[in-house]
């Protein structure tokens, strides 16, 4: 018995220690495999949080339109408070102008200024299309005119009637000698064919037939083709340039500036003459004189109304004997010459085409001609 019992205690003393050493080392693998399992669970939610932030950085960049006045680029920082988008009109840059700086007209239609560089500054480049027309001033006359030309901006059909406008400064007389006869044109500041723009009295002045084809016509045309070819834009800005508080100006001032390639395919800054040759012009009221004088009122519209011409309530009989008619003058809206009533060219007129005025005054201040057959 004594020999069991001594068998038993070395037993118990040899199992003991072992159960305790089996115990130590399961709560240690334990322990290890506790702490090895969240770690690249960790790393790897945080990794594609990280990689999805970062796309939508990039994508958020990459669809924010920039403001009219600011550069387009990729840098530009997002942040989540909104901010108010400036109108062009309040931050370009303003044009530092000098017209005693530029020299008499001396023959050539126009001037380079500033080194032929434009006024613009580089945040007034974008590439969102616009145009601003500026409000007429209190006299009646046009301010600056500014558009981002884009191909969404032109034109798709001919352009329209602006007959109604008449710009301060306007007559309607003609010299021998000039393209067409006519002094004056009504010049748009920003051409037609750039921003389709008709009868908006914001954008049309009173040019001599020279500025408007000599002097600011190549720089339309050369734009235009430019936008049409290149499908870029171009920032773009003309600005009149009045005397005082005369009526007719004495020139405008053309700016532009491809966006895209930053002046490399259209840039220019040039003064155009607001002359005639052999005509001589008073810029105070448009008046004229020159020694080929062929016709044409002396109607001056110095407050810049729109005169709008009167249709008959009732047509016009197409005959040779116009007794029936209480008109004084039958006018032709379609050549803008007035006749007497029994002139020949009223029988052949469209009755489409009349329109009756009272007196000779009335027609010429509607901006209609006498007719050289009846002289009336």
């Amino acid at each position: 018995m004594k020999n069991n019992k001594k068998k038993r205690g070395c037993c118990s003393a040899v199992l003991i220690p072992l159960v305790l050493i089996c115990l130590l080392v399961l709560a240690i693998g334990s322990c290890n495999s506790a702490s090895k399992t969240p770690v690249p669970i960790s790393v790897s939610t945080s990794s594609v949080e990280n990689e999805r932030a970062a796309s939508a950085f990039t994508e958020s960049e990459n669809t924010i339109a920039p403001a009219p006045t600011q550069i387009a680029s990729t840098e530009s920082s997002v942040t989540d408070t909104p901010t108010e988008t400036p109108t062009p009109t309040q931050t370009q840059t303003q044009t530092s102008f000098d017209l005693s700086s530029i020299p008499a007209y001396s023959g050539s239609p126009y001037v380079e200024v500033n080194n032929n560089v434009p006024y613009f500054s580089d945040a007034d480049l974008t590439t969102t299309s616009y145009e601003t027309y500026g409000e007429l001033d209190s006299l009646g006359r046009c301010t600056a005119a500014i558009s981002c030309i884009g191909q969404d901006l032109m034109p798709t059909e001919k352009r329209g009637d602006i007959g109604s406008v008449k710009p301060t400064g306007w007559h309607t007389v003609k010299y021998a000698g000039i393209d067409g006869n006519y002094l004056y044109n009504r010049c748009h500041l920003i051409g037609y064919q750039l921003t389709a723009e008709n009868a908006n009295e914001k954008n049309l002045i009173t040019g001599t037939r020279y500025m408007n084809v000599e002097g600011m016509g190549p720089f339309e045309n050369m734009t235009a083709d430019y936008i049409k070819e290149t499908g870029n834009h171009v920032l773009y800005r003309v600005t009149p340039i009045f005397e005082g508080s005369n009526l007719l100006a004495s020139g405008v001032l053309m700016e532009a500036k491809s966006v895209e390639d930053n002046g490399a395919g259209i840039l220019f800054c040039v003064y155009c003459y607001n002359v005639q040759p052999g005509i001589t012009i008073d810029y105070a009221t448009g008046d004229s004189s020159g020694p080929e004088y062929t016709g044409g009122s002396d109607f001056s519209d110095t407050q810049n109304k729109n005169i709008t011409q009167t249709r008959p309530t009732q047509a016009v009989q197409q005959s040779q004997n116009t007794d029936n008619t209480t008109a004084a003058y039958i006018g032709n809206s379609n050549s803008m010459k007035f006749h007497r009533p029994d002139c020949t060219s009223v029988s052949k007129m469209s009755d489409t085409n009349k329109v009756e005025f009272s007196t000779r005054d009335e027609a010429i201040g509607a901006g209609y001609e006498p007719c050289k057959i009846c002289n009336p």
